[in-house]
């Protein structure tokens, strides 16, 4: 809200409100004109990358005074590194430069480093810049998440102006139920219709769909690639294809904090807090609790991780999120613990919550907004805060289950 006012204040025009800016349109209608005013010109800079973080004369153990102890950031920047100073500082340094590799086991597949100039991570901009690379070609792409089902749609596309342009998909799970969504159930409509999409595009044979297959090895016959994986009849070698894309999802940089006392969940290295709400392995609800500074801060004091990065490896960030978390950590740092702490946060439901199918019980009841697949559970936030907190949830069928699963406790308190 105060950028909007300070944008209009300087006679800017608001972009359709309902339509789907794409990155680079965020940047130019929005983050590119805010920018510019005087009111924020003097305090951003550009081509500066802070590479570490610590504090001023303490390492990581050191416990003394560290409190009172500013920040120090090394900086680099075209002109050489330099050393800052800081009070605060606020980790919205994101996880997309960092993607998780193809190999299934969170390593590099055998020759994954090699053929690397033929291995793209993400989306690649299939329909522009990166045309030329997939035009009349064919793409394995391996993921079972958004970026998979983008960068496959727009393969389509292209195949059908030029000629010779296929595609094949691999995925580690045999459940696309998460990707798939809940079509006209979700509270995001364009989610929605990209699940259903994809899902379409897949059962119309356009695409050839590889369930259950984890990547172990890439290998070069003919001057093409072919890709060994894992399944449950043994191993597999797809293609030969020309060209890989890598949606595999991503990871925090943690080498950035090293030196800081950070509170990470052990396997999603997100912020600890949010950990047992946002897991893949037990859910997939649009919803997540509110939460604000307290959630976000670290045993480091004034030091806050938000954004994508706080949710770690799991896949399900919204930037509505990220503006209230950001919201509270600022009003937290100006003082004002009132406004902090009125965290207000209703994100809108996929249509469908999942649990692992083993995990699951007899009851479909539902929390999310439409009917559960009969091979999943529903969940809901009551559910996660529930779970969070020891108890056995709001009712679904599987919560006793899955909240043992994940602290390994099998006593369920009532």
């Amino acid at each position: 809200a105060v950028a909007r006012k300070l944008l209009e204040s300087h006679g800017w025009q608001m972009p359709e409100p309902e339509a789907f800016p794409t990155a680079g349109e965020i940047v130019d209608h929005y983050l590119a004109p805010l920018a510019k005013f005087p009111e924020l010109a003097p305090s951003i800079e550009t081509n500066a990358r802070v590479v570490a973080i610590s504090r001023w004369g303490a390492d990581k153990v050191l416990s003394k005074s560290r409190q009172t102890r500013p920040f120090m950031l090394v900086v680099e920047t075209a002109e050489g590194t330099r050393r800052d100073s800081a009070r605060a500082v606020i980790d919205a340094s994101g996880t997309w430069q960092t993607p998780n590799p193809l190999g299934a086991g969170g390593l590099p597949a055998e020759g994954e480093k090699e053929f690397g100039n033929r291995i793209a991570y993400g989306i690649p901009d299939v329909l522009g810049r990166d045309r030329h690379l997939y035009a009349g070609r064919t793409t394995l792409v391996v993921g079972a998440g958004h970026s998979a089902a983008n960068a496959l749609l727009e393969l389509d596309r292209l195949a059908q102006t030029e000629p010779g342009t296929s595609a094949l998909w691999a995925t580690r799970s045999t459940d696309l139920v998460r990707i798939y969504g809940g079509g006209d159930a979700d509270a995001l409509p364009a989610r929605g219709e990209l699940g259903s999409d994809v899902r379409q595009l897949a059962e119309s044979g356009r695409v050839r769909l590889v369930t259950g297959f984890a990547t172990l090895a890439i290998r070069e016959v003919d001057g093409r690639l072919v890709v060994e994986g894992q399944t449950k009849d043994g191993l597999r070698t797809l293609g030969p294809v020309d060209r890989i894309i890598a949606a595999t999802g991503q990871r925090p940089d943690l080498a950035l904090t090293r030196e800081l006392r950070l509170d990470l969940d052990p396997w999603l290295e997100g912020v600890k807090a949010l950990g047992p709400l946002i897991d893949p392995n037990e859910h997939s609800c649009g919803d997540v609790p509110p939460h604000g500074h307290r959630e976000l801060s670290h045993p480091e004091p004034d030091f806050y991780t938000v954004g994508v990065k706080s949710y770690g490896r799991a896949p399900t960030f919204l930037l509505l999120t990220g503006y209230e978390q950001v919201r509270s950590v600022a009003a937290a740092l100006a003082g004002d613990m009132a406004a902090a702490d009125a965290v207000q946060l209703v994100l809108p439901e996929t249509g469908v919550c999942t649990v692992p199918v083993s995990l699951s019980g007899a009851s479909s009841q539902v929390c999310c907004g439409g009917p559960a697949p009969a091979a999943v559970d529903a969940c809901c936030v009551n559910d996660a805060k529930a779970k969070a907190s020891g108890k056995s949830g709001c009712g679904c069928g599987s919560t006793q289950s899955v909240a043992a699963a994940r602290s390994g406790d099998l006593e369920i308190a009532d």
